[in-house]
């Protein structure tokens, strides 16, 4: 069973009570008020698609847009029981995808975004230049002392960002035997100021790291390759002992939400841009200060030829 978003379900019913009085100063009754609830992750990359897809629903398209950041579970959870309409970058959870789309049905793919991710290990290029043995994972162990840190315990250090990440690289020190611990600073942001304090100094580490991200051409990251990843390598989270997957990241919508065929559940279905715009629009946030919505305008204002095709027949263009 479908479950209803319980705006809708208010807002239907104080349409049918009282179609003539529920009317505003503008005369816009409260039945065709149009508005829309995004989920937004913690990394600045599925920022951007959020800020990007905001401004263009309220300044193009007419809605009331509200944000919510909340983990990957959060908003899966949210938008399978209608308190959230859109999942725009999900990086892959095969049991979430079985409980809200196989299960309670109540969750629909909106397509991919555009954009291909990569999660993987990387050091800073002048280590893997000085240190050739680390294009081998069997032989990261000989390197583990180059990457102890105080919060290691005496083993080498990867570097983790927040444990809400999808990662599962706990149990790939543990299966693959490493001497490495992995060690959580906490959040994207504070990884990205380890990572740049670091390179900074030109100081040796390891760390969890995904592709598209705009820092890994700053900081002149370099992938070390785990063990290759093959069809059903890692569905028991116990047992993994293969690399990540390259995965298309793909969209997801309130199954409500997407059977109203709005002009909003349109849009997000066509929303796609390259691995380059999201980095663009992520860079403005994270690196140069700018707002969400500012970002966002100054990619629309410099880039009409690749958001006016999300538009081409719906409402205003």
């Amino acid at each position: 069973m479908s479950v209803i978003s319980p705006r809708r379900t208010i807002a239907v019913a104080l349409a049918v009570l009282a179609p003539v009085t529920l009317t505003s100063c503008s005369g816009e009754s409260a039945e065709e008020k149009k508005s829309v609830v995004l989920t937004e992750p913690t990394w600045t990359g599925g920022q951007a698609n959020v800020a990007v897809a905001r401004y263009l629903l309220e300044k193009k398209l007419g809605y009331d847009v509200e944000v919510r950041r909340m983990d990957e579970k959060d908003s899966w959870r949210s938008v399978g029981e209608g308190k959230a309409d859109a999942i725009l970058e999900d990086w892959g959870h095969p049991d979430l995808e079985k409980k809200y789309i196989n299960k309670k049905d109540t969750v629909v793919s909106a397509g991919q975004v555009g954009v291909t991710g990569k999660i993987g290990w990387y050091v800073p290029e002048y280590v893997a230049d000085e240190h050739p043995g680390l294009a081998d994972w069997k032989k990261l162990n000989r390197y583990a002392s180059l990457f102890r840190t105080a919060k290691s315990g005496g083993k080498g250090q990867l570097l983790e960002g927040s444990p809400e990440f999808l990662t599962h690289d706990e149990t790939l020190i543990r299966t693959l035997r490493l001497n490495y611990k992995a060690v959580y600073a906490g959040s994207e942001k504070a990884q990205i100021a380890e990572i740049r304090k670091r390179t900074a100094k030109r100081e040796p580490f390891l760390t969890y790291w995904w592709r598209p991200h705009w820092l890994a051409s700053e900081a002149g990251l370099k992938e070390v390759p785990l063990p290759a990843h093959y069809e059903g390598c890692d569905d028991d989270p116990r047992t993994v002992s293969c690399g990540y997957p390259e995965t298309p990241l793909k969209k997801y919508l309130n199954k409500d939400f997407s059977k109203e065929d709005g002009d909003a559940a349109k849009f997000l279905k066509n929303f796609q841009w390259s691995e380059d715009d999201q980095n663009e629009v992520a860079r403005m946030i994270a690196k140069d200060g700018m707002s969400p919505r500012a970002a966002a305008e100054k990619w629309v204002k410099g880039h009409p030829e690749t958001w006016k095709v999300w538009l081409w027949g719906i409402g205003k263009d």
